[in-house]
């Protein structure tokens, strides 16, 4: 089964762009992207722990900056 979706010049364009070959068909572009886009592995409550705790930490300033962890690191 097939339908006809609209989308404007832009749009068909940026799809165009990103075919992997010439005549791959704008069906096969828009499954990769939405095979892309839905992320069926949840979160662990850990996970979600350590980027609430990472957020916190720069909220407050608790931060590094490149320069400053490659001197750490000996690598300047």
């Amino acid at each position: 089964m097939s339908t006809t979706i609209c989308v404007d010049l832009q749009t068909k364009e940026k799809l165009r762009s990103l075919k992997k070959y010439p005549k791959e068909s704008f069906n096969s572009v828009l499954e990769r992207l939405t095979r892309m886009a839905i992320d069926e592995d949840e979160l662990s409550d850990e996970a979600i722990q350590n980027i609430e705790e990472a957020l916190e930490d720069i909220k407050m300033g608790r931060t590094y900056s490149e320069y400053e962890v490659k001197k750490e690191l000996g690598l300047l």
